[in-house]
């Protein structure tokens, strides 16, 4: 029980700063969620007061695709030392559906799923703006979806409460459990506003399409140095059936300057809507908006411009050498100016001659011409041809790609010139790979012209790790040679729960259901006092977490007087 009306439950999730248990409110006799704070966050007095305050702020904001927050609050419990410490929670609308996080993991999500998705944060965070409240951790692991399909964004205010009571950057980043989502200002330890929650739903818009985040890394330092200083690939380039209209909605709201993103959740979600209408933008128009939003080299780019706005503030700085004397700087013009004129003079009196020889011919450019009409332009020249076929991607079938020698070349008459003839973009059939080991799987693709592409783990109950579960392209398909097929493979493991404090039915069930399929055994221990509400699990000898699938998980019942 905590603060003598909330009755705690069973836990239905855990994560970095807190665990989550279905409740029930005594008082207005409905079902709720209760997070509670781990005890290292609750030992924060700082944390706790800014902790409440946010979740109170939060608790104002009433909106669909908003979590409620009805209530927070503080208790207290003695350990088993008779220390007692602050045990910090908040109550909020209990959600019957999966976390965005999970969907993910499931396998890839549709374009159009992906859109409603991420209109649905945009939806949330439209409100909350409007509201004042930041939310400043937007992830798929903050987002539920319910089983009507209903976007609700949850632990408003959680991430302001963190930020404002840790010291430094590495342990908000510690706290928050990690920097894959985060906006450049937030990785630099810069004040934030609403702008930071477009950049973190562009990133989650950007895994929904592509499967992972923009960057990645093996630590989140190294994460948040490329949110500052790295190109995301466009997602159309990682997922090609990705359309380009999304390429540019999504590099948009990843730009790292706030000034140049979408400016509110508003203009994210309109943006998003236009692509609807199936107009995309060409290749040429997405690379220049990559050059836009992000330069050549952003980093390099963005010392410049510090650099620079530092020389024109600072008035504190003085030079600290002379300038060069005036005599060699007209010196310097006057070298300048007569290589200039005679550099002019040489290219106006070496012009090549316009005219060809009559023992000459020049090659004519026939490129994207058909073989047959190629043929009779080399054959008007008393050029002989001879034909090379060969795939092509960017050439229609029975076109010229080049010829050898290149158009435009003063050849003799009779000189055989080589016309190579598109036969069109080279196809491959994908082979089976679900069911194959990850080696076999690879040597498959090879076999097919094919390249392995992203390798994501998920866990199965039946199969061993490394066994391919499903592919991005389906078996049997025609896909270009040199294809890229994404892999989701099994991890060999499953989670296991914490079924501590269950009943022992209950533990044994939820062991044994078909999403973990792990074998429980029952071991009495007459050492300790047997509960008297019935017999309840007081340990279990595997840890929560991920384990070997097919494990035998033994639970410990008291049984003692």
């Amino acid at each position: 029980m905590l603060s003598d009306r909330y009755e705690v439950g069973e836990l239905i999730g855990r994560g970095g700063m807190a665990s989550v248990y279905r409740g029930r409110d005594l008082t207005l006799g409905r079902e709720v969620a209760i997070k509670i704070l781990e005890s290292d966050l609750a030992a924060d007095a700082t944390f706790r007061t800014r902790f409440r305050l946010e979740a109170q702020a939060a608790s104002r904001m009433s909106h669909p695709t908003i979590v409620r927050v009805y209530d927070a609050g503080e208790d207290t419990e003695t350990d088993a030392d008779g220390n007692t410490r602050a045990v910090p929670y908040i109550v909020m609308e209990l959600v019957s559906g999966q976390t965005l996080k999970d969907i993910i993991a499931a396998g890839p999500v549709t374009i159009d799923d992906a859109i409603r998705y991420t209109d649905g944060i945009l939806e949330a965070l439209e409100y909350s703006h409007r509201a004042g409240v930041v939310h400043r951790d937007i992830k798929p692991g903050n987002v539920m979806v319910t089983s009507a399909g209903q976007v609700k964004v949850m632990d408003f205010g959680i991430a302001r409460a963190v930020s404002d009571s840790s010291s430094t950057v590495a342990e908000t980043t510690a706290i928050l459990g990690t920097a894959a989502y985060f906006s450049p200002e937030q990785a630099k330890g810069e004040p934030v506003d609403s702008r930071a929650d477009v950049y973190s739903a562009g990133v989650v818009l950007y895994e929904l399409l592509t499967g992972r985040p923009p960057f990645r890394g093996e630590s989140p330092v190294a994460v948040a140095y490329q949110h500052v200083s790295e190109t995301p690939l466009a997602p159309s380039e990682l997922v090609e059936t990705v359309p380009r209209s999304l390429d540019a909605v999504a590099l948009r709201a990843l730009a790292k300057d706030p000034f140049q993103r979408y400016q509110d959740a508003a203009s994210f979600r309109a943006a998003l809507d236009a692509t609807r209408d199936g107009r995309d933008p060409s290749r040429k128009q997405v690379g220049a908006l990559t050059s836009e939003l992000y330069g050549a080299n952003p980093r390099q780019a963005a010392e410049t411009a510090r650099s620079l706005r530092q020389l024109s503030t600072d008035t504190t700085m003085r030079r600290t050498q002379a300038g060069p004397p005036a005599a060699w700087i007209w010196a310097g013009i006057a070298v300048i100016a007569v290589v200039l004129i005679s550099v002019l003079f040489w290219v106006l009196t070496n012009r090549p001659g316009t005219t060809v020889p009559d023992n000459a011919r020049v090659v004519p450019d026939v490129v994207t011409m058909t073989w047959d009409r190629a043929n009779e332009l080399m054959a008007a020249q008393d050029l002989e041809t001879k034909r090379f076929d060969e795939s092509n991607d960017q050439i229609a079938e029975g076109n010229v790609i080049r010829t050898e020698p290149a158009a435009g070349t003063t050849v003799a008459p009779g000189q055989l010139v080589k016309v190579y003839v598109s036969t069109g973009q080279e196809m491959s059939t994908v082979p089976t790979l679900t069911g194959l080991g990850l080696e076999a799987a690879t040597n498959a693709l090879t076999s097919a012209g094919l390249a392995l592409g992203s390798v994501t783990t998920r866990n199965d109950p039946d199969l061993s790790a490394g066994t391919v579960i499903s592919a991005d392209q389906a078996e049997g398909s025609k896909v270009p040679v040199g294809t890229a097929v994404n892999l989701v493979v099994a991890s060999g493991k499953v989670t296991l729960v914490d079924v501590v404090g269950y009943t022992t039915e209950a533990a044994e069930r939820a062991l044994s259901a078909d999403t973990l399929k792990l074998t429980p055994t029952i071991v009495e221990d007459p050492g300790c006092p047997a509960n008297p509400g019935g017999p309840t699990v007081a340990a279990q000898s595997l840890a929560p977490g991920d384990v070997p699938i097919h494990s035998t998980v033994e639970l410990k019942v008291c049984t003692g007087r």
